[in-house]
């Protein structure tokens, strides 16, 4: 007797939705929202089609991929399709969107033709609907290629790191590029930096994916060895940028694929430092993602690729990260460690020596990680008032090196959350509304959903636990009414 298969409820996709706490509506609309956002008008869903998907229908892309956004987004960790129990119309293999090629002409290629979609598919986010985060082995087995020398007919020896690809029929070519325009392109990306750090990743980011693929167009032409270094120095310095860009308004996917491609690029330079600081970014997005295991690995690995080569400051940074890591992962004695060997190293920094990239990393961020180090053991640890204790002083102190700091506007406003945060821990909802009030007035300066979501996240909390306190109640209000719930094209 023939019949059709019924369908089962999918009871991933309940478990997920209802710990999420939303509704059918909001899913919805949230689903429709984020569509848009890709530039796919087709999506128009609403409460019975949430409905019929818990009962086991499976939603046709980009769904898939726009539902495990969402709820990575709302969890702090990455869900993949897998486990909401939808299947994708196109499953890539482990680690298929960063397991690439180490070879010059393939990483250039690469770099070229995503920075081109970027550009003409011009929706926010777009390209997150055809690409997967990675994580897990899947992420650091393709990244540890990066300490393997590249053996081959092009491989040329780097005494400062792995080999260089050179470039096609470049033998004894003189360059079209002149000194003078090399210098501007090194300029230009220190300036997109600074513009980062102060207006936040939504404001520039098309102006740097732009620049990265002429700059790929340079590298696609016949140049001499020595300026493709450089220009492959500046294309992994363009791509790191786009990827921190990419992270700090919310597009996980294409920031990790950027990072990736500026490590490719790195390798190209023999600029280890360079890698090394491509990784540190890499480590603070599985941070975020609630992935510690995985950021941890790939800070040692950053330490290990630049154990000789790199300046104090940087290591300094890399330690830093290090006491991160080890704090989301509530081990408490190596956290500790880690943030004296940043503070320690820290006291070597020559900032005359350091490469522009690592500017960011002063006195104040010093503070500022090994604060943030000491709050997330103190969540790890149960909202622990000893580890709250420890924060408090030296999240002030970040707080105060950044107000004065006209430059890192969003660091000053990711600290003043960080402050407010500590606040709550300690029991003080009236000062926690004070520092997050004054961090709404800084956001609105600064275009960056990471600032905006740590924000909304810190008003939920205090309204949750202290909901019938005046200050949290107009911090809610101001909230509502003052800041974008999302932001807008990047």
């Amino acid at each position: 007797m023939g019949g059709t298969q019924e369908k089962q409820p999918n009871a991933q996709l309940t478990s997920w939705f209802v710990r999420s706490g939303w509704s059918k509506g909001e899913l919805a609309r949230q689903v429709n929202r984020r569509a848009r956002q890709l530039g796919a008008h087709h999506v128009s869903t609403d409460t019975s089609r949430v409905r019929r998907w818990l009962d086991g229908e499976q939603p046709r892309e980009p769904i898939p991929r726009i539902m495990s956004e969402l709820f990575s987004e709302r969890f702090g960790c990455v869900v993949p399709v897998e486990d909401l129990g939808l299947r994708s119309a196109h499953q890539p293999a482990a680690g298929g969107d960063v397991d690439l090629p180490w070879a010059g002409p393939q990483t250039v290629q690469l770099i070229s033709e995503f920075s081109r979609s970027d550009l003409m598919l011009g929706r926010r986010g777009f390209l997150g609907a055809s690409l997967a985060l990675s994580a897990g082995p899947a992420l650091i087995e393709p990244m540890q290629r990066w300490l393997v020398p590249t053996n081959g007919p092009l491989g040329t020896a780097d005494q400062d790191g792995p080999l260089l690809s050179a470039p096609r029929d470049t033998a004894g070519r003189p360059s079209r590029l002149s000194e003078q325009e090399l210098q501007l392109l090194e300029s230009t990306t220190v300036m997109f930096r600074e513009w980062d750090n102060q207006c936040g990743g939504g404001l520039r980011r098309k102006a740097v994916v732009g620049q990265l693929h002429e700059v790929t167009d340079l590298l696609q032409e016949p140049q001499s060895e020595h300026v493709a270094r450089r220009l492959y120095r500046i294309t992994a310095d363009l791509a790191a940028l786009a990827g921190w860009m990419s992270y700090d308004v919310g597009l996980q996917p294409t920031a990790q694929k950027y990072l990736v491609l500026a490590l490719h690029a790195a390798k190209e330079a023999g600029d280890r430092p360079l890698g090394a600081f491509i990784l540190s970014s890499m480590s603070r997005q599985m941070i975020h993602l609630n992935r510690p295991d995985d950021a941890l690995e790939l800070i040692h690995l950053a330490q290990y690729g630049s154990r000789d080569t790199a300046t104090a400051t940087t290591q300094a940074m890399l330690h830093s990260l290090e006491a991160r890591a080890y704090a989301n992962m509530g081990q408490v004695n190596k956290c500790h460690r880690a943030v004296r060997m940043a503070e320690d190293t820290w006291t070597d920094s020559r900032p005359d020596e350091d490469p522009s990239w690592i500017s960011f990393f002063n006195e104040a961020e010093l503070n500022a990680e090994n604060a943030h180090s000491y709050r997330d053991l103190a969540y790890v640890a149960g909202r622990s008032p000893a580890y709250a204790s420890l924060a408090h002083p030296v999240m002030e102190r970040a707080v105060e090196l950044f107000s004065d700091d006209a430059v890192h506007q969003r660091a000053y406003a990711l600290n003043l959350v960080g402050l407010a945060t500590v606040h709550l821990l300690q029991e003080s909802p009236e000062q926690a509304a004070h520092f997050t009030d004054r961090a709404i007035t800084v956001a609105k300066r600064v275009r960056s959903e990471r600032v905006n979501t740590r924000i909304r996240k810190t008003t939920q909390s205090a309204v949750r636990d202290y909901g019938g306190v005046a200050e949290v109640v107009a911090l809610a209000d101001r909230l509502s009414v003052e800041l974008p719930e999302v932001a807008e094209s990047a």
